[in-house]
């Protein structure tokens, strides 16, 4: 369930469409696409879920291109504006040592800032590399994870895992996903996420006021929130006989939850300004 009183929703309830911005209109739109595919393409729970497996590849490669444009500027993560407020908000008393030491560091930090900023570029040439391979095999294995437990009935009821041409039907069944209508669903997708990264991401600064060491990470929660409860509402749907208003339901409730993720996501980088 989600929760009303969430101050992203709070927002989203209060300022209607301009409180969602472009992006997130552009969000709205892209998955609005899966649910034509049910309504008017005769999608099943298996051809929803795929696509939503493809945006995970697409939220990676988007990944990379942050982690290769960015580039912190202290001024904008405002190092010393945080420290006032974890300072502010801690129960015990900050002696004054501890403050002159505190104030000391960052400006070291805003004095070096040139040489730390070519140490941020040149630590790239390793988490780059290490977030493709890892991401890369955790797409790989949430997949077969997919395709296995989902593309069966696509088979004729098969199971992959048992299957001495695993890759083999995981490409046919991706394929079969792709002709009914899914290519679309992911370009709709990949245009959402590319258009939030160059309006939001580039020409908003968001690239100013994040790390490579942050990005690393950063998608994993969305994706995994997302995906848990998407795999929760597609088993929920195939138990009680693929209804096509649950499924209606569970397109509509990813796409509330991506909402809320995505506007949480960007007023956070916002926060740090």
């Amino acid at each position: 369930m989600l929760d009303m009183n969430d101050p992203v929703l709070g927002k989203l309830k209060v300022g209607g469409a301009k409180g969602l911005g472009v992006s997130g209109m552009m969000l709205i739109a892209a998955n609005l696409i899966p649910l034509a595919g049910v309504l008017a393409w005769d999608w099943s729970v298996f051809h929803v879920v795929v696509v939503y497996w493809l945006e995970n590849v697409i939220i990676g490669v988007i990944n990379v291109l942050k982690m290769i444009t960015c580039s912190p500027d202290p001024k904008q993560i405002n190092l010393k504006g945080k420290l006032k407020t974890r300072i502010s908000e801690k129960l015990c008393k900050v002696d004054d040592e501890e403050l002159l030491k505190a104030t000391a560091l960052t400006d070291t930090f805003e004095r070096n800032q040139g040489k730390l900023l070519a140490i941020h570029h040149y630590s790239k040439l390793f988490f780059i590399p290490f977030f493709t391979c890892h991401y890369g095999f955790f797409c790989l294995v949430h997949g077969v994870f997919v395709f296995a437990l989902l593309g069966k009935d696509e088979l004729g009821g098969g199971s992959m895992l048992s299957s001495v041409s695993l890759f083999e039907e995981f490409g046919e069944l991706l394929e079969r996903a792709i002709v009914v209508g899914g290519f679309w669903a992911a370009l709709g997708l990949m245009v959402s996420h590319l258009f939030s990264y160059v309006f939001n991401y580039l020409g908003k600064g968001e690239f100013r006021r994040t790390a490579a060491p942050i990005l690393m990470i950063a998608p994993y929660g969305r994706v995994v929130v997302l995906h848990v409860a998407i795999l929760f509402g597609a088993f929920a749907v195939i138990a009680l006989g693929s209804p096509l208003f649950l499924l209606v339901i569970m397109i509509v409730g990813k796409t509330m939850l991506d909402l809320v993720l995505h506007l949480r996501a960007h007023r956070k980088l916002l926060a740090n300004n």
